[in-house]
């Protein structure tokens, strides 16, 4: 296994952890994380500052495996398939435990995932017909958007939200925005090869 691919398995493994600080009832085992109060009406749960650690580092390994197997003429099926298993796990697992928490509204997930399945079935029509459609750069742009933007959420919002802005919130609408302008894009590129035999 290469370099990329370990990262990439790096990835998946931080990914579940994250997860696993969001969603575990860590009371039930006798762990308690501390809490803190923040300008008398910021209160920070400890645990989300973990998770929001774990979760920025993962991102950073997104773009770093992605560059060594380019960099590095290391790019192989494996790298491709579980590269987007572990985008999926960690950015889409987050968004819902963060709606089913009442941090984000729960179009947000809805918005992404169904994005994400309908670019995933255009990029797998297309492959079967031997084109590659090419990531577009408001996709690209998408990707960073929501990666900073969960992360400020984990972080609540930290410091902006002393100064009253909701920098984390408007980058996830933005981020929502550009996935569905992405996803027409996907859309119009692939339209004629995949309905042409129709």
């Amino acid at each position: 296994m290469n370099l990329p691919n370990k990262i990439t398995i790096l990835r998946i493994i931080l990914s579940i952890i994250t997860l696993l600080f969001l969603i575990l009832p860590w009371y039930q085992f006798g762990i308690e994380f501390p809490t803190y109060v923040l300008s008398g009406k910021v209160i920070v749960d400890f645990k989300y500052i973990i998770a929001g650690i774990c979760f920025v580092i993962a991102s950073f390994t997104d773009f770093l495996d992605g560059y060594l197997a380019r960099s590095r003429n290391m790019v192989t099926d494996f790298g491709k398939v579980m590269d987007a298993i572990a985008d999926k796990i960690l950015v889409n697992g987050v968004l819902i435990i963060l709606a089913c928490k009442g941090f984000i509204s729960v179009l947000v997930p809805v918005i992404i995932i169904t994005r994400d399945t309908f670019v995933d079935s255009i990029k797998m029509a297309s492959g079967n017909k031997g084109k590659v459609v090419a990531a577009s750069i408001l996709g690209k742009l998408k990707t960073i958007f929501m990666m900073v933007g969960v992360s400020f959420m984990l972080f609540y919002n930290l410091p902006f939200e002393l100064i009253s802005i909701p920098f984390a919130d408007i980058l996830i609408i933005l981020a929502c925005i550009l996935s569905v302008v992405s996803g027409c894009e996907y859309y119009y590129k692939a339209k004629d090869l995949i309905f042409k035999e129709m």
